[in-house]
Order: structure tokens, then C-alpha cells, then sequence
């Protein structure tokens, strides 16, 4: 990519850097033109699309020599280590060839299925030996395997099926008597009856969308969505599932690339390459790589079978999904061929390319054939990008169509019309698409303690474009609050809306967050707009004290605020006049009153916030010299931190941390955010060396700070409250349901319906702490 942007002529280099979305036609035409005549652009094309140069193919001799490696791990009761291998086989192996006349990949699923069997992860079990009957129907020992995971999972009379007809598939005497042992040691137990799995319901369909919203235009920030109703708190106001999405690159081994939930043991890889891993068939197929149903192997039933087991054999051994989905055919099917270039290319170049073709797919259908960036009708900010980021989507979108040529050379001619559509599409997905999210957490089967709950955040796994999603604007006080279920998009009001209310999400920043100053540096460089929502044009207590420092005068709870905070919050009252409009124009003032008097007492507002004075008596404070004290105090706070990191605590560790604490308390204002930090991560260290009523003080102090900064019902605090709750369990501690049933209160704010299903742990700390009570 460097090399070929290094070669590209400056005149043509400036061309692009000084292009508009008017003059792209002419800009791709010329860089086409030059690269068309440069051997370094189709020498690396070549490797992008080269089936020959293939990297992610499919590779019989490596599964086999995976396979080995699995074999003799699990032989030496290596049960973890044979997973990896023959997941690591299954990744590489081609589902058309046979391994000593059985099916390599049917195989490769039923010894994959005895390891998880021996880790006791049975149900995982359980639909790796499903998948390999799909493949092989008359496989004797995956009928037998699951007979056995089925038994520990309690689903006796699916059990006794599955050895019944295992026992008529087996021709060998030993192995029919192996399987004939098992099936009377099941038999003969009584009382037995099976115990259907329970499958969680991810979606909760049947709550009603509160109607009431509309998409309006407004002077100052164009389309976006508003209520014509009183909407109430937590109701859920919009659904949609994705355009077009993609997983990032860093999450592809952690997490399904069709669903983006956490990755399972018993991994799916795609059928004919080896880039994806899916969480089931189901999300295979859907992905829209290689039909799986083409390599299911037709079985005639045996003559003496009976109705009732050849009607289970069915429904065994049938995929039950419709692989012809139409909606999601081309997400991975062009990408699908071994070529590495969907592995090379950056997320959101891949993901231009999965729209185009989705488009080109309806057109073929019988759709309008109009441009794509028109037919998704969002924003773009060409004309705002800087003159490097030109130049890449000028040059990745040339890249983009050679890729898409291999895959259909008539629906994609190279020529400046693509390329110059792609780059639209580029700009729009740089604004328009939003991050799918996971939230981090412990296992929801395990008590959950401090350690497991205090890195509860926000992991984003994926990339998608969502049409009616992208009319919500930003806010850095919003009213909504958007999640997901598997792709599908939720958006749910966090407060009671007045008919008339402008609908607002975050785009990421929010108000606690970061301070005014970052959030709207944040939104500029990458929305390219200038925040003017109320969290950044009106005063509020958390910009002010955020990043302050304490005044030096004894007594004072005043902040003193650095140049580049004092000037955001200037800004903010130089359109004001006179005490009655700024009295009016502030957040929480009775709290501002308090560490920034002096903006109460003047009337001349641009004297109010002076750089290194307390805003409350004036004093001044040495800023340069309480930065250099908290670099010093900082070096033992991020000793404590790696130890933490590394579970190895020694005392003179958490000692240092709290001298340093002391410190920061002394410099800082006592609600400025790094405190709340530093006070999380000495509580976490205490609780790693169970001392819990120490532990249980910092994390409250850390908890009030937050409070102030956010609000007390935001969504963070509930993620504290977890923290917090979590520790008074431990400690027995009766306040614990208190706090509880306070975090359930805005989990369900927040989530609706949907809270257990995005945070399990919920589940098990309602459970735990009726125990208290």
C-alpha cells in the first residue's frame, strides 16, 4: 500500500488531495489509468487474487497433519490440545475428500467430539457429532458419541434412539456389542426421562416497537428522528438488522463472523476457505459461503428400520435451514475462494465491497439500477477528508474492484465509475457505520467476583451499516441508548420523551466520558462535525471538574481548570448575557455553585474562567508543577496495574499505590475522573488479595465520584453497582440485594427485555442475593 501510493505522481497526488465528490470521475479515471501501466500495482493484485497464490484455501495435508497432532494429544489425555489441533484440521480440511474411505471432515467432528466429551463440555459434543452425521449419516461412531453426550445431558430417550441406531449401522461383533452394553446400562435405569436443552430466547420479538417516531429535517443538524408522541422510559423505539456487516480483524478468532457472538469450543469454519469461524451451521450457511447441503451425503434407509427411528434419522441428519438465503447470499460468497485479499484489505474496504455486490445481487433481481451510495441515501464527508485518507480511498477502491473482478468480471468492468462509487461508499461507511458491541464479562454459570466484573466494558467485534440506525443523530447527553443481539440493532429511549423531543444517540463520546474538549476533538476528526449538542454547549458539572485540579487554598472546593478546558468552557458562555439566561442555560448549578462560584458572582463571563485560578475564590495554582507530582504518582499506579494484570500482587506494591493516591488527592479535585480510576484499580488489587472490606471502600469511593460525572442512574453506574454488589456478596453483606435491585433498575432502563440476555451475570446476582435476605 506505502509503495504504491509513494510512486503515484504528485500532480496527480494533488489533484486527489484538492478533489471534491464532483471531480472523483476524473480522479479515479487518471490513478486507473496510471496503475493500469505500472507492473507494481498487478504484481500485487496478482497476490491479492491468484488462486494459485491462495493462502486461506483449503489444504488436505495439513488437515491430516493437524489431525495426527489431535490424535496424539488426545491419546496422552491432552484433551485441551487435541481440541486445538483438530479445530485447527477442521479450519484447513476439504470437505469433498475421504480419509481411509470415511469423510475427513465427518471424522475430524466425531474425534472432536470425544475431546470435548472428556473436557465434560457435552452439549458442545453433542452438535459436533450432529454435524458429522449431516456429512455421514451411516457413521456408526458419531451415532454412538452422541448416544453418550445425549446421556450425560439427561435426553435418555434421544440417548437410546441414537445407540439404536448406531447398533444397525456397526458391523463389526465387538463394536455391536460395546454399543449394545451401553444401551442396556440405559435401559435398566428407570425413572429416567429426558431434559430438553434450553435454548435462551435471544430476541424477545414480541415486544412491541413504541410507535410515535419520525424522521424530520433541522436546520442545524439536517435529517435525523424526533417523537410526535410522550414516549415512555425503556420503551424500545427502533429494530433493524444490518445493510451490510463485517467482524473486525482482531476479533476473528473470538468471535462468530456471521452472528458476532463469543465463539463456542466447538467452532464452524467455513466450507472452502479457512478465513471465517462461525458459532453453528446455521451462521455458516447464512454467511452465504459454500452451500453446506452439497456435501451432505444422501443415505437410503436400512429395510428393517422403523418408521419411528427412520423419521429420527431425518430429523438428525437434516440441516433444517434454508441455505439459499437471500439476504445474506453474498456477504461471504465472493471472498469464499481461498483468495486472501478479504483478509488483507482493511474491515471497512471489505465491507464497500460486501454492499456493491448486494447490490449489484438486487439489481440482478430486477432492482433500479442506481448507484449504491444513492440507493443507502446517507451522508458522506469527501469533501472533508484529509488530503492521506483521499489518496487511500482512491487507491484501496481501485485495489477493491480488481478483487471484485475475479469474482464477477460483467457486473464489475474496471473502470473510474466503480472505483469513484466505492469511494463514495467509503466516506458514507466512515460516518454512517456503527460498531457492534459485546459486553466483556464473567461467565454467567460462575460466581461472579471482583475480578471477574471489573473489566465490564464494551468490546466492539463488528462493523455494519444500518439505514434507519444512521438517522439518529449524536448526543453527548443522549436519550437513547442503542445495543445488539447477535447483528440486529435495538435502539431504546433511557428517559421519559416529550412529544416534539428530538431522538438522540452516542456516537461513541459521552458526557463523563471524556471531557468537552476530547469528546468534540473525537467527533470532529472522525464525523467531521463540531459537537453543538447540550452536553457541549451548556455548562454541566462533569466537563468542569473532569479534568480539574484542587486549589491550593485550604478549605476551598473550588477547580482550577488547565488552558485548553478553560477555553471549550468559555465557548460555551460567550453567546450569554446576564445571570438570569446563564442561570437558566447550566446543568446541575447548584452543584457548579459550589467548585465555580465566581461564574455565579460576574457578570463579565469571559473573566469568569481563567487558565490555573480556582473558579470558585481565585487563587492560583502552579498547573506545570501538580503535573510533573501526578507523573511521579503515576509510575507506582501503573506498577499496581500490571500486577494486578499478572495476579501477583506483593504488599509493597498496593502500599506505594495508595501513597500515590494520596497524592493525586491532594493535586486533583476530588471528582476528577483519573481519581475514581486509580481508586477502581486499588480496589480490584485488594480484592485479589481478599481484603474485602478494603476493597469494598475504594470501589464506593470510586462509585461517587462516577456519580457526579455521569449521573446516577446511567449505565455505567450500573456496571460499578455490579463491581460493588459483587463484593458485599462476598462479604455477606445484606446491602448487597439494595444495591442489586438498583442495577436491575437501569439494566432494564437501559435493555429492556433484553437485560439478562446481554448481561447473564444479572441472573446470578438476583439469585445470590435473595439468598441475603
Amino acid at each position: 500500500m506505502e509503495k504504491l501510493k509513494s510512486v503515484i505522481p504528485e500532480t496527480l497526488k494533488h489533484k486527489i488531495a484538492e478533489s471534491t465528490p464532483n471531480d472523483l470521475d476524473s480522479t479515479c479515471s487518471s490513478l486507473l489509468y496510471f496503475f493500469q501501466n505500472f507492473p507494481l500495482f498487478h504484481k500485487m493484485v496478482r497476490d491479492l487474487t491468484d488462486p494459485e497464490m491462495a493462502l486461506c484455501g483449503k489444504n488436505k495435508e495439513a488437515a491430516l497433519e493437524a489431525k495426527a497432532k489431535g490424535n496424539e494429544c488426545f491419546s496422552k489425555g491432552e484433551y485441551s490440545n487435541a481440541l486445538l489441533f483438530y479445530s485447527q484440521a477442521l479450519r484447513t480440511a476439504p470437505t469433498d475428500v475421504d480419509d481411509m474411505e470415511k469423510n475427513l471432515v465427518a471424522t475430524l467432528y466425531v474425534n472432536r467430539a470425544s475431546s470435548l466429551y472428556k473436557l465434560e463440555l457435552f452439549l458442545e459434543s453433542l452438535r459436533d457429532c450432529s454435524r458429522a452425521l449431516i456429512l455421514s449419516p451411516a457413521n456408526a461412531k458419531a451415532w454412538f458419541r452422541r448416544a453418550k453426550a445425549n446421556s450425560s445431558l439427561g435426553n435418555y430417550e434421544d440417548a437410546v434412539n441414537d445407540l439404536n441406531v448406531s447398533l444397525k449401522m456397526e458391523m463389526s461383533v465387538s463394536g455391536k456389542k460395546q454399543i449394545q452394553s451401553e444401551l442396556n446400562m440405559i435401559l435398566d435405569q428407570s425413572g429416567m426421562r429426558s431434559s430438553p436443552l434450553e435454548k435462551p430466547n435471544d430476541d424477545n420479538s414480541d415486544e412491541l416497537l413504541q410507535t410515535g417516531v419520525q424522521c424530520v429535517s433541522t436546520p442545524t443538524k439536517g435529517r435525523g428522528m424526533t417523537s410526535f408522541t410522550d414516549i415512555p422510559l425503556a420503551s424500545l423505539i427502533h429494530k433493524e438488522d444490518p445493510y451490510a456487516a463485517i467482524i473486525l480483524k482482531h476479533c476473528r478468532e473470538t468471535h462468530c463472523a456471521f452472528c458476532f457472538n463469543e465463539l463456542p469450543a466447538d467452532t464452524v469454519p467455513c466450507m472452502s476457505c479457512s478465513i471465517p469461524l462461525y458459532c453453528s451451521v446455521q451462521c455458516q450457511v447464512q454467511a452465504g459461503g459454500q452451500d453446506f447441503s452439497k456435501y451432505v451425503n444422501k443415505y437410503g434407509f436400512l429395510e428393517d428400520l422403523s418408521d419411528d427411528l427412520e423419521e429420527y434419522i431425518r430429523n438428525v441428519t437434516t440441516l433444517g435451514i434454508c441455505s439459499s438465503n437471500t439476504e445474506h447470499a453474498a456477504e461471504h460468497m465472493h471472498e469464499c475462494q481461498g483468495m486472501h485479499w478479504p483478509a488483507v484489505l482493511p474491515s471497512d474496504v471489505v465491507l464497500a465491497g460486501r454492499i456493491l455486490l448486494k447490490n449489484k445481487q438486487r439489481e440482478s433481481y430486477g432492482g433500479v439500477g442506481r448507484k449504491t451510495h444513492e440507493i443507502m441515501d446517507l451522508c458522506q464527508n469527501y469533501g472533508q477528508l484529509s488530503c492521506e485518507s483521499k489518496l487511500e480511498f482512491h487507491v484501496y477502491s481501485t485495489i477493491l474492484l480488481c478483487c471484485l473482478q475475479q469474482f464477477c468480471p460483467s457486473k464489475f468492468p474496471l473502470c473510474s465509475e466503480i472505483t469513484s462509487e466505492i469511494i463514495m461508499l467509503l466516506s458514507q461507511i466512515r460516518v454512517n457505520s456503527m460498531a457492534i458491541v459485546r459486553i466483556k464479562y464473567s461467565d454467567s454459570k460462575q460466581p461472579v467476583d471482583y475480578d471477574a466484573t471489573s473489566c465490564v466494558e464494551q468490546v466492539q467485534v463488528a462493523q455494519a451499516v444500518y439505514s434507519g440506525g444512521s438517522l439518529f443523530n449524536h448526543s453527548c447527553q443522549p436519550n437513547v441508548h442503542a445495543y445488539f443481539i447477535s447483528r440486529t440493532l435495538f435502539v431504546r429511549v433511557t428517559e421519559c420523551v416529550a412529544a416534539g423531543s428530538e431522538l438522540e444517540l452516542s456516537y461513541g463520546p459521552q458526557v463523563g466520558q471524556w471531557n468537552c474538549s476530547e469528546r468534540r476533538q473525537i467527533l470532529e476528526d472522525q464525523y467531521s462535525f463540531v459537537c453543538q449538542c447540550s452536553g457541549c454547549a451548556q455548562l454541566n458539572l462533569s466537563d468542569i471538574v473532569h479534568s480539574g485540579y484542587q486549589c491550593d487554598k485550604p478549605n476551598c472546593n473550588g477547580v482550577v481548570l488547565d488552558k485548553l478546558v478553560t477555553m471549550y468552557e468559555k465557548e460555551k458562555l460567550k453567546h450569554f448575557k446576564g445571570p438570569n439566561s446563564l442561570q437558566g442555560y447550566m446543568h446541575s448549578g447548584d452543584d457548579i455553585s459550589i467548585v465555580a462560584r465566581k461564574v455565579f458572582e460576574q457578570t463579565g463571563y469571559d473573566n469568569c474562567f481563567d487558565p490555573e485560578h480556582c473558579l470558585s475564590c481565585g487563587s492560583f495554582c502552579d498547573l506545570q508543577a501538580s503535573q510533573e507530582t501526578i507523573a511521579k504518582s503515576e509510575i507506582y499506579v501503573g506498577r499496581l496495574q500490571h500486577a494486578v494484570a499478572s495476579g501477583e500482587i506483593p504488599t509493597n506494591i498496593i502500599m506505594d499505590a495508595l501513597k500515590s493516591l494520596d497524592i493525586l488527592r491532594k493535586v486533583l479535585h476530588p471528582l476528577n475522573k483519573r481519581i475514581a480510576e486509580v481508586e477502581d484499580n486499588i480496589a480490584q488489587a485488594f480484592c485479589l488479595v481478599v481484603e474485602h472490606q478494603a476493597a469494598l471502600d475504594h470501589c464506593q469511593a470510586s462509585v461517587q465520584i462516577l456519580e457526579k460525572l455521569y449521573g446516577e442512574n446511567h449505565i455505567v453506574i450500573g456496571n460499578e453497582l455490579i463491581k460493588l454488589a459483587s463484593i458485599q456478596l462476598s462479604m455477606g453483606c445484606k446491602i448487597a440485594a439494595d444495591n442489586t435491585n438498583r442495577l436491575i433498575a437501569i439494566f432494564s432502563q437501559y435493555y429492556g427485555l433484553h437485560a439478562d440476555i446481554v448481561f447473564p451475570p444479572l441472573m446470578y446476582l438476583k439469585r445470590e442475593t435473595c439468598k441475603l435476605v
